[in-house]
């Protein structure tokens, strides 16, 4: 296994930052390599949303908590464990110097008149998306900081649109958090490729 592998395979999620903020100019290198993933027809459906101030990471964190209490609370959970879980939620949005809402703009596709099609361009287009996601963290790992992806906006698209004030083609996908590591997790297990493949 060469250096690049060893490196690819070192990422971690990291959900612990410090308080040191990420400079400007490595965050905007980080965006522009992320922008170099693949994607459908190469029409780059990736947006970007970035959230530095406390104001703009309240407003975020509010209207998702808003959402993810109503939801806990519909599935039946009593209320010490909706705070609890709604708290830890909130507590990780603010407590990272950086997060960004990754989004699908969804005006980027082609327009078909079938209903099979249409969907296949929208699959095509939301992994576009989610391979620059990949890219992204990839290039916070090159960057000696951490960073986690998280799925909260894809259950609050509304919610997060209304509150950064998001044009309405621009489809919320995922949250990404990003900073300083307070704590690098250990790795996790994986599963044998032989599990996971089917060589024909």
């Amino acid at each position: 296994m060469n250096e690049a592998h060893r490196f690819l395979r070192s990422r971690r999620s990291v959900r612990r930052f410090t308080s040191q903020p990420v400079a400007r100019d490595t965050l905007f290198c980080i965006l522009e390599t992320a922008t170099y993933a693949p994607s459908a027809h190469h029409r780059q459906h990736w947006r970007f949303v970035v959230l530095e101030t406390s104001e703009a990471k309240t407003r975020l964190a509010d209207a998702m908590g808003a959402e993810f209490e109503r939801d806990l609370t519909d599935d039946g959970l009593n209320l010490a464990d909706v705070h609890a879980q709604v708290a830890r939620s909130r507590n990780r949005i603010l407590g990272a110097p950086v997060a960004i809402v990754l989004c699908f703009d969804s005006s980027a596709g082609d327009d078909y008149a079938d209903e099979t099609r249409q969907r296949a361009e929208w699959l095509m287009g939301a992994q576009s998306v989610a391979l620059a996601g990949l890219q992204f963290l990839q290039a916070v790992h090159a960057e000696d900081l951490g960073g986690v992806w998280t799925c909260g906006p894809l259950f609050a698209p509304e919610a997060v649109r209304r509150a950064l004030k998001i044009p309405s083609r621009w489809e919320p996908q995922a949250l990404i958090l990003i900073g300083h590591p307070a704590q690098i997790p250990a790795p996790r297990p994986r599963k044998p490729v032989e599990e996971v493949t089917v060589f024909l």
